[in-house]
C-alpha cells in the first residue's frame, strides 16, 4: 500500500502534537501575567495596612519559622532556576539573550548565594509562610519572564542599538550599584552594632531611609526598558508593590525609635518621599 496516502495523516497528528503543549503554555504564560498584575494591586493595598514581619518588624503569629540565612536561599534560588531553564530551551541565544541572560544572573546569584551569608549578626526567624508566599512569587516571575523574554520573544542583533535597550542596561546598572552598595552599608552596620537598629547615615542614606529599595525599583525599571516585554513591566511594577509601601513604613519606624532621625530624609524617592 502506498504510504503516501498516509502522510498528510501522519504530518497533521505531530502538528497537533507539537501545537497542543505550545497552546497549553500559553495559556499558562496569560494566566500568570494576570496573576502577577493583580497580586501587585492587592499587595500595594495591604502592605500600607500591615507590614510583612521579617527584619525590623517581626513579630509573633505568624506560624512557624525558618532562619533567615536560610529562608533568603530557599525563596530566591527558583527565580535563577527557571531562567537557566528557559535560557537553555530558547530557540536563538544569540548576544541578546546572553546579556539579558547575565543581567538577571548578576542580580539573582548575588541575591540567592551571596547577600542571605552576608548578613551577619542577623539570622532572625523567618515566618514560613511568607517564604512560601516568596516562591510562588518568584516561581510565577521567573515563567513569565523566562517563558516570555528568552523563549517567545525573538530578539535580534539590532535590538542592541535601541533605545530601549541601551536606556535600559544604563538603567538597570545604575539600580544595581545603590541596591548592592546599600546593601553592603547597611550589612557592616549591622555587623557593628549587633543586634541593635542604629541610624544609618551617610551616601544616599543622607537623602532617603531606603536606598536599596530604590536601587532595585530602578533595576528593575531597567528590565521593564531593556527587554520592552510585559513580563519586565509586570516585575517592576510587583517591585513598587511590593517595596514602596515597605520603605514607607520603614521610615515611620525609623521616625518613631529614633527622635534625632534626620528630619528631611524621605522614605525612598530622594526629595520626593
Amino acid at each position: 500500500m502506498d504510504m503516501c496516502i498516509f502522510e498528510p495523516l501522519l504530518t497533521e497528528k505531530l502538528e497537533k502534537q507539537t501545537i497542543l503543549p505550545q497552546v497549553i503554555m500559553e495559556i499558562l504564560y496569560r494566566d500568570a501575567l494576570i496573576i502577577v498584575f493583580s497580586c501587585a494591586i492587592f499587595v500595594f493595598v495591604l502592605l500600607f495596612f500591615i507590614s510583612a514581619p521579617y527584619g525590623k518588624f517581626q513579630r509573633k503569629g505568624w506560624g512557624p519559622d525558618i532562619k533567615s540565612k536560610w529562608a533568603w536561599l530557599t525563596m530566591e534560588f527558583t527565580s535563577p532556576a527557571l531562567i537557566i531553564l528557559f535560557f537553555i530551551l530558547s530557540k536563538n541565544r544569540n548576544v541578546v539573550l546572553i546579556i539579558l541572560f547575565s543581567v538577571w544572573l548578576l542580580h539573582y546569584v548575588h541575591r540567592t548565594f551571596y547577600y542571605p551569608f552576608r548578613q551577619s549578626g542577623r539570622n532572625k526567624p523567618y515566618p514560613l509562610v511568607i517564604v512560601l508566599m516568596a516562591i510562588l512569587f518568584n516561581f510565577l516571575n521567573g515563567f513569565i519572564n523566562g517563558y516570555g523574554v528568552f523563549y517567545l520573544k525573538d530578539y535580534h542583533l539590532n535590538w542592541l542599538m535601541s533605545w530601549q535597550f541601551i536606556t535600559g542596561i544604563i538603567v538597570f546598572v545604575t539600580g544595581y550599584i545603590i541596591n548592592k552598595t546599600s546593601d553592603e552599608k547597611l550589612a557592616m552596620l549591622r555587623s557593628q552594632n549587633g543586634k541593635d537598629y542604629v541610624i544609618p547615615r551617610g551616601w544616599l542614606f543622607e537623602y532617603i531611609s531606603c536606598p536599596h529599595y530604590f536601587g532595585e525599583l530602578i533595576e528593575w525599571g531597567g528590565w521593564a526598558l531593556m527587554t520592552w516585554s510585559l513580563p519586565g513591566l509586570a516585575f517592576f511594577v510587583f517591585t513598587f508593590a511590593n517595596l514602596f509601601p515597605r520603605a514607607v513604613s520603614s521610615h515611620k519606624w525609623y521616625r518613631q525609635h529614633f527622635d534625632e532621625y534626620p528630619k528631611k530624609r524621605k522614605a525612598i524617592i530622594p526629595f520626593i518621599i
